[in-house]
């Protein structure tokens, strides 16, 4: 193979997802990945640190879509509308790349290792936003809470999506989860006192 294989990242990333899916991700070597995408070793550390990076290599780039949307949005905006912005950016990516998003999560959810390598992907992202939501002007402790409510819709609607018919996008339903969240923090009528009161 040449040393500049077109799209090797792709081919690698795609192989190593149907082996993971097929065969476990423990039971699969770099070896057998780097055979099915008909590339060397080489080719595959020259693209990601180990089989792990194939699942999260993208982690960096999701939070960074989503901290320059938060940036982007209108000056009137508020802080939820703002992460919201980023959701509805980060659901855009998932959902061109749908069949592999759904097969990478299949992959992750047979593994716990792999649970809790996700778990910390959300966390950083959550810190990302936040960041982001503070650039804007928005304090601390709105900006953290912020951010980790818009991490738990997109959590919900992402598990909603991934596991559903497919008659529903990743957008609608991210539009229902903070439609859902709008209504719980809502205060109703005769809802005067606080929790603790």
């Amino acid at each position: 193979m040449g040393r500049w294989e077109p799209n090797a990242r792709g081919r690698l990333e795609q192989a190593a997802l149907e082996l993971y899916a097929e065969r476990g991700y423990e039971q699969t070597p770099v070896a057998e990945i780097t055979r099915r995408a008909g590339l060397t070793e080489r080719t595959f550390f020259r693209h990601f640190a180990d089989k792990r990076e194939v699942l999260f290599a993208g982690s960096g780039r999701l939070a960074e879509l989503c901290a320059g949307a938060v940036a982007a949005a209108p000056a009137a905006a508020t802080p939820m509308d703002a992460a919201v912005a980023a959701l509805y950016a980060a659901a855009g990516v998932f959902e061109e790349r749908g069949d592999l998003v759904r097969l990478r999560q299949s992959v992750i959810d047979a593994n716990a290792e792999l649970q809790e390598r996700e778990l910390t992907k959300l966390a950083t992202l959550s810190g990302a936003l936040a960041e982001a939501l503070r650039d804007r002007g928005t304090d601390d402790l709105t900006a953290r809470l912020t951010a980790e409510a818009a991490v738990a819709v997109l959590k919900v609607a992402f598990e909603h999506w991934i596991h559903g018919s497919g008659e529903q996008t990743l957008r609608h339903l991210l539009g229902e989860c903070v439609d859902s969240l709008g209504t719980a923090v809502a205060r109703g009528p005769g809802a005067a006192g606080s929790v603790s009161g």
